[in-house]
């Protein structure tokens, strides 16, 4: 009998020694199977603060705009704000651009290996093909039709934050809200401190000077066209020690006359669509200073001057050499 009893405690014991096993077994998988399935959604949905909170930024036109995780498929509507994304890092994030977005070469590669598609015109952006790309952030330009593509994906469910730069101080500003809304926000600070060192490199030069050249830029020559005094390129002029000429103009982007440009009779010109022999044989134009001087200068292929995005700072150090060649040789 003592045998017996003896014999039905080992196999109870055997017994329990597998069960605790099987119950080992088990619970090691569960842990597995919940680190995997966090480490999923970790990557498919990437916090955007490291306490996983969701952010509030206010965009160009005032709008709160919150964003619950970093955004993979980022729709961009502007080259400058394209320019932004790429110069902070989010390029990989970027899958759809406008056709006059062109810049850095990593987007052009992009592109041609099917990774970025362009969703169409700049200036007339169509919602459909934006949709297309299924975004979960689309940057989108401030003013006229942009404005109206904005509001409509926005009633649509979409998350969008409107861009619209008048000045290089707005220009840092946005590059600081784009790295906070793609997951970069390390990266922008960086970028606008650089940029800020070399903004105050060419600050500290030309303090002192008082002697300020008067400047007429030209956008366009049908109708004359140049920039009033709330443009982008204004504020590089101004930065830069300069005058533009047509400061008092009452819009961003004035339509001028041939006599009144004469009158100014401007120390510089800068083109932005054109080559420099255009100027010389307008009627009347040889008087202007800029032109007996040969002070023509044409910007026109390079869309730093247009484009207010990270690369602001390459026009305002050109500028600054057409300005004051003898200071910054």
């Amino acid at each position: 009998m003592m045998f017996i009893k003896l014999g039905v405690y080992v196999l109870q014991l055997k017994w329990r020694d597998k069960m605790q096993k099987k119950i080992l077994y088990l619970v090691t998988a569960l842990v597995i199977a919940i680190v995997l399935v966090s480490a999923i959604v970790v990557y498919t949905n990437p916090q955007i603060t490291s306490d996983g909170k969701p952010i509030t930024v206010v965009d160009d036109n005032g709008t709160e705009v919150t964003i619950n995780s970093v955004p993979e498929r980022i729709v961009s509507l502007a080259p400058g704000s394209t320019e932004i994304l790429f110069a902070v890092g989010a390029g990989d994030q970027v899958v759809g651009v406008t056709d006059y977005c062109d810049y850095p070469p990593k987007l052009t590669e992009q592109i041609a290996n099917g990774k970025t598609s362009s969703i169409g015109n700049y200036w007339m952006p169509s919602i459909e093909p934006i949709i297309a790309l299924e975004p979960n952030l689309v940057i989108a330009s401030g003013g006229g039709a942009s404005d109206e593509v904005a509001t409509k994906l926005r009633n649509l469910g979409y998350t969008v934050i409107v861009l619209n730069p008048q000045t290089v101080n707005n220009v840092l500003d946005n590059i600081n809200l784009v790295g906070k809304a793609s997951g970069h926000t390390k990266e922008a600070a960086t970028l606008v401190d650089s940029l800020q060192k070399r903004i105050d490199a060419i600050e500290n030069k030309i303090v002192g000077i008082t002697d300020k050249p008067k400047i007429y830029v030209e956008v366009s020559d049908n109708p004359l066209m140049s920039v009033g005094p709330k443009s982008f390129i204004s504020d590089l002029i101004t930065l830069v020690g300069g005058v533009n000429i047509f400061a008092d103009a009452d819009v961003t982007t004035p339509t001028v006359s041939s006599e009144v440009v004469i009158g100014k009779n401007p120390d510089i010109i800068i083109s932005t669509w054109a080559s420099v022999d255009n100027f010389s044989k307008r009627a009347g134009w040889s008087s202007i200073s800029a032109v007996a001087n040969n002070k023509i200068y044409d910007v026109s292929k390079e869309n730093i001057y247009q484009r207010p995005g990270p690369r602001f700072i390459d026009a305002l150090e050109d500028l600054s050499k057409v300005l004051y060649p003898n200071i910054f040789a």
